[in-house]
């Protein structure tokens, strides 16, 4: 089901960004419903990373309007917006101070959570992403793999039960092998969980197997938007020289 058929967790409208007289995001607009993935796919330089920070209001568009769960992004705090949106980035960002428990359980201690409620959540987190609380709670980060520390950001940016998540190329730094795994249980999980979710890539096998909607980007502007399946059909030139690139 496309997100135009049922009430949207994010909607982008007509959004714009420029910089310095360059214009990095140009009349962007798409809408993304709970239980979809729209992964946004184009080269280094397109405007992917751009468009995740002015959802998050990292940066400000000079142009358009974004809504997440039917508000307005611009009228909100910007700290308690981003409290409701998961973000997870290729550097994972772990404080290397806290254990694995304290970094997923940062922000349920933030919201003032009861410390009982904060742990089981926490254990929950860990056990759902295939890390066995027992064993990896009270490790450090430097104590983990690279995929381990990717399934702990995963897990952290989940904590609050957020309804959108929001991923910028979070593979993108692992080995073959544990790249392919990790997407394969990211696809699962985000079936288990049915959040909306923006994911974004340069890999076109990763946006095949992980979108139900693929948004193609170049020079800031969306040249394709449709399923993998119609991705795969589409004659948009841009969409070709990907397929190409994966055959």
């Amino acid at each position: 089901m496309c997100a135009e058929a049922m009430t949207a967790v994010l909607d982008v409208r007509a959004l714009r960004y420029d910089l310095q007289g360059q214009t990095l995001v140009a009349d962007v607009s798409f809408a993304v419903g709970a239980g979809e993935t729209l992964v946004l796919l184009g080269r280094s330089g397109a405007g992917k990373t751009t468009i995740l920070r002015l959802i998050n209001r990292l940066l400000t568009p000079g142009a358009g309007l974004i809504q997440v769960a039917s508000a307005d992004a611009a009228t909100q705090d910007p700290t308690r917006l981003r409290r409701r949106i998961g973000y997870v980035i290729q550097e994972i960002g772990l404080f290397p101070h806290f254990t694995v428990g304290e970094n997923v359980g940062l922000l349920p201690r933030l919201e003032r959570w009861p410390r009982a409620r904060s742990e089981q959540r926490v254990r929950e987190l860990l056990a759902l992403v295939g890390l066995d609380p027992t064993t990896f709670a009270a490790r450090y980060p430097h104590q983990l793999s690279g995929g381990q520390r990717q399934r702990v950001g995963v897990a952290r940016a989940l904590a609050n039960d957020p309804p959108l998540l929001l991923l910028d190329e979070p593979f993108g730094a692992l080995d073959p092998v544990t790249r392919v795994e990790l997407q394969r249980e990211f696809r699962a999980l985000a079936d288990r969980l049915g959040k909306a979710v923006v994911f974004v890539t340069h890999d076109v096998r990763e946006a095949l197997l992980l979108g139900t909607r693929i948004g193609l980007l170049e020079a800031g502007r969306l040249v394709f938007l449709g399923t993998p399946a119609e991705f795969r059909a589409s004659p948009v030139p841009q969409a070709r020289r990907f397929l190409e690139s994966a055959a």
